[in-house]
């Protein structure tokens, strides 16, 4: 998949370098022979091999000839100045370096000691080396009032070698029962373990991948959840360990119970003031709601609705 001006912008900025030249040859459409052929023009010799090792993170440009070819490719590449330069100046060599700045789960979920506690015992770090790219989500709210399920298409960005899961949590609304909570593996993955914790109302699903990610690869699979159990839902929250890609997410109204009025909102973190609130019109025909997000910051979005 081709990545857009948009993530190149990002990548340049966050780095490593490999991932930003991977995305500017990408973006710019260029196979690395017509690379090669426009360095020659700038009287740079530098060989194909040496310019697919690069990009894949196996070598590093480091003697000041390489350098020089570095300087040559951001001209080649229409980059401004300095921009890859910059990179092999501040970034380090490891994966880590491809991590973007996070946020812990304490700071997103009330519930996120339960959520820290289920990815410890499915043996996971909270961040599971992967970063969202593209997520559209759609929820639907029964005609009990109830949140009955949710469905997601996610492509995600792997930002360390060897990913080939993801881990994802559902909350519930008060009164639910995760035991009776419902997994749906979609296209490209398969369920894992899943486990839950009743009293905080959260289930963590383990969706297995059929392939095993390398850095700065993406992945597009999808996945839901069967719920039902809980009582009536007033509001859906999506909360964002990562910044940068965009989320779609939809809210779907059973017609026997239609809210009077619909919100979108966002949050710094649990705790905080919601902000950024818009009204929302519900759409006739197929009664839903949406907001999109187009440049995801850290904290939290939802829309949240009044029954009465």
């Amino acid at each position: 998949m081709r990545q857009t001006e948009r993530e190149l912008a990002r990548i340049l900025h966050t780095g490593p370098f490999h991932l930003a030249l991977r995305t500017a040859l990408s973006v710019r459409g260029l196979p690395l022979h017509r690379v090669q052929h426009h360095l020659a023009h700038r009287g740079v010799k530098l060989g194909v091999t040496s310019l697919s090792y690069w990009q894949q993170g196996v070598r590093r440009p480091r003697r000041p000839e390489s350098l020089r070819a570095v300087r040559a490719l951001e001209e080649v590449l229409a980059l401004p100045d300095d921009s890859l330069l910059r990179l092999l100046r501040d970034g380090g060599q490891g994966a880590e370096a491809e991590r973007p700045a996070a946020r812990p789960y304490r700071s997103l979920l009330e519930s996120s000691g339960a959520v820290e506690r289920l990815l410890a015992a499915m043996e996971s770090p909270v961040d599971g080396g992967l970063h969202t790219v593209d997520h559209q989500e759609r929820v639907r709210i029964g005609a009990r009032r109830e949140l009955a399920g949710r469905s997601s298409l996610h492509l995600v960005r792997a930002h360390r070698d060897g990913v080939d899961r993801y881990l994802a949590v559902h909350r519930g609304d008060p009164g639910c029962d995760p035991s009776r909570i419902a997994v749906r593996a979609g296209e490209n993955c398969r369920t894992g373990r899943v486990r839950w914790d009743a009293g905080a109302g959260v289930l963590v699903a383990e969706l297995l991948f059929d392939t095993r990610l390398r850095s700065g690869e993406t992945y597009l699979f999808g996945y839901g959840f069967e719920d039902g159990t809980g009582g009536p839902s007033d509001e859906y929250v999506r909360g964002f360990t990562f910044g940068g890609g965009q989320y779609v997410l939809q809210i779907g109204f059973d017609e026997a119970a239609l809210p009077v009025r619909c919100r979108r909102f966002e949050q710094s973190s649990a705790g905080a003031a919601r902000a950024a609130r818009r009204d929302l019109t519900l759409t006739g025909l197929h009664r839903t709601v949406h907001v999109v997000e187009e440049d995801v910051r850290r904290g939290l979005v939802g829309i949240d609705w009044d029954w009465d």
